[in-house]
């Protein structure tokens, strides 16, 4: 069953054109489930019962493996059994009578504008790194990019006089996200001086570096946000993701309408972008709760 993982694996990076964040999830997840078939002793895909999927799911769930992450298991197995279909390995998906796991949908967790300026404020001096740290903060909380697109950002993708950058998101889409003027200006000083520095000839396509002038990884930037949120003394578990959050709240909070905010995303589906809405109604709540007489 193994030689049909690394199929399946080609096709999603060649048919479907998924991230490698995603074929990475995907591959961890249907390892861990062809695992559990050989165990159990099928060895083709015709003889695979939805009652092996159901015994794997109900396994994970003793494992305490969160709903999100089961149902994303779940939608794995499902992809893999229709591409056997597909490709003639096999004549039914058993996956599919298999009902998804219930997910709480979780509101995310966003800064408020006084936790921002001091997350930006923890980057004070002239020094390269806090040249780089504060564009690239600024740049996230400004355009709502993930991180991977953050890091992956290009010099070529970058049009500061225009203030408009392109980025490549999920599936391989592109789409035009506005810099506005703060986050435009960080980052041409950075560009200006500590990249220039780092890398004069601009043989590196990226746009943010690290010291050495190599790339800047997700781990890397993870581990900034990180250190900057403890001298900012922002007591928030937060993540880069978090500036994302923060960037739709704050658009919906002041008025953007949920289309543009779903534009600028990325989202796929609007129904993802909603969330933030319940953000904004949770948040009058409880400033209504503690601001009016009888609240």
């Amino acid at each position: 069953m193994n030689d049909y993982l690394d199929l399946f694996i080609s096709y999603l990076t060649v048919e479907k054109g998924l991230s490698s964040n995603t074929r990475s999830a995907y591959s961890l997840d249907l390892a861990r489930y062809l695992e559990h078939l050989e165990k159990a002793g099928r060895q083709k895909p015709s003889e695979v019962s939805p009652a092996d999927i159901a015994v794997f799911m109900g396994n994970l769930q003793k494992k305490n493996i969160g709903p999100r992450s089961r149902a994303r298991c779940l939608s794995a197995i499902r992809m893999f059994h229709k591409f056997l279909m597909i490709e003639n390995y096999a004549d039914c998906n058993p996956a599919s009578i298999i009902e998804a796991p219930r997910t709480l949908h979780k509101l995310p967790q966003f800064l408020d504008c006084r936790e921002v300026d001091a997350l930006f404020a923890s980057c004070p001096g002239e020094r390269g790194e806090d040249l780089r740290d504060l564009a690239m903060l600024e740049l996230l909380y400004a355009t709502g990019l993930r991180v991977s697109e953050l890091v992956n950002l290009k010099l070529r993708e970058v049009n500061l006089d225009s203030g408009y950058l392109m980025t490549v998101g999920k599936g391989n889409k592109e789409r035009l996200v506005p810099i506005g003027e703060s986050a435009r200006v960080r980052v041409a000083a950075y560009l200006d001086t500590v990249r220039q520095k780092v890398d004069p000839l601009r043989q590196n396509p990226y746009c943010f570096l690290s010291r050495l002038g190599g790339a800047m990884s997700r781990q890397a930037f993870w581990n900034i946000i990180k250190k900057r949120a403890e001298r900012a003394a922002i007591r928030k578990n937060i993540s880069p993701h978090t500036l994302r959050h923060s960037f739709a709240t704050h658009l919906l909070e002041n008025g953007a309408d949920l289309r543009s905010v779903q534009i600028m995303l990325g989202h796929a589906d609007l129904a993802s972008t909603q969330i933030y809405t319940h953000v904004t109604r949770e948040r009058l709540k409880r400033l209504h709760q503690q601001i009016h007489p009888r609240g």
